[in-house]
């Protein structure tokens, strides 16, 4: 796919995040979650509120990937303390990498990827990590194939319902 460009997504755009995230994290978990879950999820995870802590948060960064001038995936990357574990200084947490289901296979989640790898770079961190639904099998082979490898597994909440994520990480050569 062409002319899909990534740029950083500022304060005034805290109405489309939210739009794209309740969006692809629906498409992605809905069909394997009560509905009563996803509602409490979609509601508390992309709280308008929230959203725009996250934006200003100097430790948090959120790309868009956009096509035309229309958004269809995004990326979350954390750093320091505001990483959901590992906080490590010399780690990057890639949180969220989303995209709509009709722009999935065409290589945007990879774009989104190579932002993430770019600004791991440009950060010196070591190495990156990050946590992926164990019964989400087409994001862990996207993981495995980009070098990351599994060392642990941790508790994600949906609504009322503990699921297990895989951590998994990439070390950085040259960092």
């Amino acid at each position: 796919m062409e002319n899909i460009i990534t740029r950083k997504v500022t304060p005034e755009d805290v109405a489309q995040l939210q739009q794209i995230g309740r969006s692809t994290f629906a498409e992605t978990f809905a069909a394997s979650n009560s509905e009563e879950n996803m509602n409490k999820y979609l509601e508390a995870g992309f709280a308008t509120e929230k959203l725009a802590a996250e934006i200003n948060n100097p430790h948090s960064q959120f790309y868009f990937a956009e096509v035309d001038g229309r958004v269809i995936g995004y990326l979350k990357l954390n750093t320091g303390q505001s990483q959901t574990e590992l906080q490590d200084l010399g780690a990057l947490e890639i949180e969220r990498i989303y995209v709509l289901q009709e722009f999935q296979g065409k290589k945007v989640g990879q774009l989104l990827y190579d932002k993430a790898i770019e600004v791991a770079r440009q950060t010196g961190a070591r190495y990156v990590w990050l946590g992926v639904w164990e019964e989400n099998p087409r994001a862990i082979r996207f993981y495995q194939k980009n070098g990351f490898v599994a060392f642990d597994k941790h508790i994600f909440k949906l609504g009322d319902d503990e699921q297990t994520d895989i951590m998994m990480k990439l070390e950085l050569a040259g960092n």
